[in-house]
């Protein structure tokens, strides 16, 4: 299963490269303020679902942009063709190919693959987490004086609901903030430990299906309660070390209580 689906992951971030190669021909659509949607994603992610669909018979899939299968047994992969859609549109190498297993109810496995730079993560269901094949180091601990957390709003979310949260990181914890405008990448910056932990609010759980097996084997916990989380939430949530968690967890609370 995990060479097929990596294989199936590469694959897909050529079909991607293709289009991206072409950006001033490429047609970009609009689901809402600064939610953008091509035909390289629908494209994508149509390749990925026939391959899927040819790879493991029976399971179910469920996409960003429509892909729906029902599954009978008892795992759904959940793909996010482009993550960071905005990023890709610009020309950035902040976007990648997600594709996660939802087994069990809760994340089991994924792969995530960002062809411009050449990255490819995965790991869960018996695969230890790695880059590019390579083992990445389990993450520990909290240091205060150079504490760093990525951030990622929905294009949805209340000017209110980012002032707060950012306005708490900064005066409360006095860490600094980075947002790349993909949860994806945002989350592999955890793994990498280039950031201590993420903090999301309106995200998807395509945004975060690969890339959560992958962070649990590093010693990363998240705040979402998949026992009680259908795929179509709209996830406000927190990811890190025991420690982070710790120290974020108020602001999470402080800034959901917001949005009612």
């Amino acid at each position: 299963m995990h060479k097929t689906v990596e294989t199936i992951a590469h694959e897909a971030g050529e079909l991607a490269l293709d289009h991206f190669r072409q950006l001033p021909s490429l047609a970009v659509e609009s689901k809402g303020p600064l939610d953008l949607v091509t035909r390289a994603d629908r494209e994508v992610e149509s390749f990925i679902t026939g391959r899927l669909r040819a790879a493991f018979p029976g399971d179910g899939i469920y996409g960003e942009e429509g892909a729906s299968v029902r599954q009978t047994t008892g795992r759904t992969w959940v793909i996010d063709p482009i993550d960071g859609t905005f990023n890709f549109v610009r020309g950035g190498d902040q976007w990648a190919v997600s594709i996660g297993l939802y087994e069990s109810g809760a994340p089991s496995f994924g792969v995530i693959h960002a062809p411009v730079r050449r990255e490819t993560d995965h790991g869960g269901a018996g695969k230890a987490a790695t880059l590019n094949g390579v083992p990445l180091a389990s993450r520990s601990g909290l240091d205060r004086q150079r504490a760093a957390v990525g951030v990622g709003f929905h294009p949805t979310v209340p000017t209110e609901i980012r002032l707060e949260a950012l306005r708490c990181i900064i005066d409360d914890l006095g860490m600094s903030f980075r947002c790349c405008g993909s949860a994806t990448i945002s989350l592999l910056e955890v793994a990498r430990g280039q950031v201590d932990g993420y903090l999301g609010f309106g995200e998807s759980t395509w945004d975060v299906m690969a890339a959560m097996p992958v962070l649990h084997l590093l010693n990363v916990d998240n705040t979402v309660d998949w026992r009680v989380t259908p795929l179509s939430a709209k996830l406000n949530f927190a990811c890190g070390t025991p420690d982070f968690l710790d120290a974020i967890r108020p602001i999470l609370t402080r800034a959901t209580a917001l949005a009612g």
